[in-house]
């Protein structure tokens, strides 16, 4: 189909966005039973099972030993750039501002691709892909800050550091992003987020052995509930959300895929009322409006 040709960049970032959500409201679960730690590194391990098998039976390969050299040196700074500094630090300022306050803070993820797209790749968007993200990025916010209490406004305290910290999760996400393009250039996509996946591995193994955290791994391994949870997180995060990521920045712009991608937090609305019960306020629907209207204009023009 032409409309699905021209716009097939866009259409593997909404995919990579629906991935995340399942993975998103999956991690939580688990990450709240052994810890986001033991989540990240199990996750991982498991995602790096899943690319092996799929390389074996597609590509005859179950390691991407026919990358180049360059491939694994810019895809391993990716990986341990966006998998293990990016979360680490996303994960941290959890604890301190809440992932509602520190997702909105990755919202900038986008414009810092964007700009890091133009400075490095020279890569150029047109005035309605900035329209669009404009408009995007303001329904997030809203969606993201709004409380189930409009009476009492919104009052806004947040720790320094944990900003600090978010920040830090939206850099290195950002910067994972290029340098994951960068990397991959005419490689396989699935080969190439493999090769990010060993990288980020090996960082977090390091990272658990020097803070000495192995038995609180073990621990997480043999809870049942949370490994169910981690599997699925794994196959539609590490595996499909990560490679369509790439296959989606592979296809348009890093700055246009990034914006569409990070509608994360108003797709799990809809599985947030159905599943867990939670209460929307009308801010949240109105944000979820804009930021699909925002993701419509990538598509319009």
């Amino acid at each position: 189909m032409p409309f699905l040709s021209s716009h097939l960049g866009e259409c593997y970032a909404l995919l990579t966005a629906l991935f995340w959500t399942v993975t998103a409201l999956a991690f939580e679960t688990a990450s709240f039973k052994i810890g986001s730690l033991a989540v990240n590194i199990i996750r991982l391990v498991m995602a790096l099972l899943m690319f092996s098998l799929y390389g074996w039976l597609v590509r005859g390969l179950p390691l991407p030993t026919d990358a180049s050299a360059q491939n694994w040196f810019w895809l391993t700074l990716s990986g341990l750039v966006g998998f293990v500094f990016g979360d680490l630090f996303l994960f941290r300022s959890y604890t301190i501002i809440g992932s509602r306050f520190a997702m909105l803070v990755m919202a900038l993820v986008p414009p810092m691709a964007a700009f890091f797209g133009w400075w490095w790749l020279n890569e150029s968007m047109s005035l309605s892909a900035y329209l669009g993200m404009a408009v995007t990025l303001i329904g997030i916010a809203i969606a993201i800050i709004s409380k189930p209490d409009d009476k009492k406004g919104l009052t806004i305290k947040l720790s320094p550091k944990g900003l600090l910290f978010a920040f830090g999760g939206a850099l290195g996400q950002a910067i994972g992003l290029i340098l994951g393009k960068k990397g991959a250039g005419t490689y396989d996509a699935f080969a190439a987020t493999q090769i990010r996946i060993v990288a980020g591995t090996a960082g977090f193994a390091v990272l658990i052995s020097a803070m000495k955290r192995w038995q609180s791994i073990r621990e997480g391994i043999v809870h049942r509930q949370a490994m169910q949870n981690i599997a699925l997180g794994s196959f539609f995060g590490p595996f499909l959300g990560v490679a369509f990521s790439l296959l989606a920045i592979l296809h348009t712009e890093t700055g246009i895929a990034s914006t569409i991608m990070a509608i994360i937090p108003v797709l799990i609305i809809p599985p947030a009322i159905l599943f867990y019960k939670h209460k929307v306020s009308l801010s949240e629907v109105i944000g979820a409006i804009i930021s699909v209207g925002g993701v419509a204009l990538f598509f319009i023009f």
